[in-house]
């Protein structure tokens, strides 16, 4: 099956880790041979219930008992599509009502993107460095890693680029913008939470210039931070939220979300303004609405914030030189890339899964799903300690 794999499948990098995935279950995934890896990674942020959560499995099976696909998007009232985005409505403020569906995170931001034009009528887009929002050509172009993109170039004009944090660079944002796209924090960059009522400033600066703000919460969201939604810690309500991977509960999932003003601007002028085949995918649908339904109704939300305590409490060592994030959206930074990829693959040996983030190379992804246990939490991190006593000695023993 691995040489099928490299064979068959296209690859995203020269060395995928390969493991061969028989089941998941819980916290756990489990290879061919039957060896369960603890996961602190849920599938890049996107497992919020952990692995096969039986209540999203359950709406899966019934839905799929009903109807598959139907209709094109918008055509059909489907109840799962229309019931998520009603729950999507209850939990935001007022002025984010009317939700728009779509099979992923980058398709949703270039839903966003096309709406923030189509409302403005301005062309300028304006995103931060080191910002990540998706692969696809509108999404790469609002990208603020040139490295990433420059063998897909031409990309989108008139996009233009601000520090994350740096109030000087908000002149940037004039009346000629029709948009700012931001993560709410920084997912690529490393986990960079705003710092000194940041985004309030972006969101005034905005405001007196009548560009719309599209805030990117497809990791900080669907309780990942401790709240419902990253911007709730900032005081800050963006004209656009864009939301996915965790919303789905493991299934794919991306969703933009505005003010029906907004939103209704896709209905006309041109008609058909944004169209998919596939987005509210009645199943799909169905594991996002359990997967909400569960997030809001339990208490795994406060729950986040004091596992997030109890990560920083073990995770002491002298190669971990900080750990950024917030609640279960955490990065442990060791000293160098090296000791990151050899803590990753090492901790894999031992049954635990980490994992890389994208433009931050001494970076160490922590972001398990919502439901991990406060014991497997413990587990994890011994494992993460065992392996980086391991790699301080040795390092220890070629210095000396």
């Amino acid at each position: 099956m691995a040489d099928d794999f490299l064979k068959y499948q296209a690859q995203t990098s020269p060395h995928p880790l390969a493991m061969k995935v028989s089941h998941a279950k819980g916290s756990y995934v489990y290879d061919v041979n039957n060896k369960a890896y603890l996961d602190f990674v849920a599938g890049v942020s996107a497992c919020t219930l952990g692995h096969c959560h039986p209540k999203v499995v359950t709406a899966i099976k019934e839905q799929l008992d009903s109807y598959l696909h139907v209709m094109v998007y918008g055509e059909y009232i489907q109840e799962p599509a229309v019931e998520l985005a009603k729950l999507l409505a209850k939990n935001l403020p007022n002025s984010l009502e009317k939700t728009y569906l779509t099979n992923s995170g980058t398709e949703a931001i270039e839903g966003a993107l096309k709406l923030a034009k189509r409302a403005t009528g301005r062309s300028q887009i304006i995103s931060a460095n080191n910002a990540y929002h998706g692969s696809t050509m509108g999404a790469m172009s609002v990208m603020g890693f040139e490295e990433r993109k420059r063998a897909f170039r031409p990309l989108l004009p008139d996009v233009s680029y601000i520090t994350f944090n740096n109030e000087e660079d908000l002149i940037k944002i004039t009346k000629k913008t029709a948009c700012v796209v931001l993560e709410t924090i920084q997912g690529g960059a490393g986990f960079i939470e705003p710092q000194n009522h940041y985004l309030e400033k972006v969101r005034e600066r905005c405001d007196k210039v009548g560009a719309l703000l599209i805030l990117d919460e497809i990791q900080p969201g669907i309780g990942r931070t401790g709240k419902l939604f990253g911007f709730e810690h900032y005081n800050c309500v963006p004209d656009i939220l864009v939301t996915g991977k965790g919303l789905g509960g493991g299934m794919p999932i991306g969703a933009f979300t505005a003010s029906s003003k907004l939103m209704d601007l896709l209905q006309d002028h041109p008609k058909l303004g944004h169209i998919t085949t596939f987005g509210g995918h009645p199943v799909i649908a169905a594991a996002a609405l359990a997967t909400l339904k569960e997030v809001t109704k339990s208490d795994l939300i406060p729950q986040t914030l004091e596992k997030e305590q109890l990560f920083r409490k073990h995770l002491v060592h002298p190669l971990i030189v900080q750990i950024r994030g917030k609640g279960l959206m955490l990065a442990a930074m060791t000293p160098s890339a090296d000791i990151t990829n050899e803590l990753i693959l090492g901790c894999q040996d031992e049954g635990l899964i980490l994992f890389w983030l994208l433009f931050e190379p001494k970076a160490i992804r922590i972001t398990p799903p919502l439901t991990i246990s406060k014991d497997e939490i413990i587990e994890g991190c011994q494992i993460i300690l065992k392996v980086l006593d391991k790699i301080q000695k040795k390092y220890s023993s070629s210095t000396n």
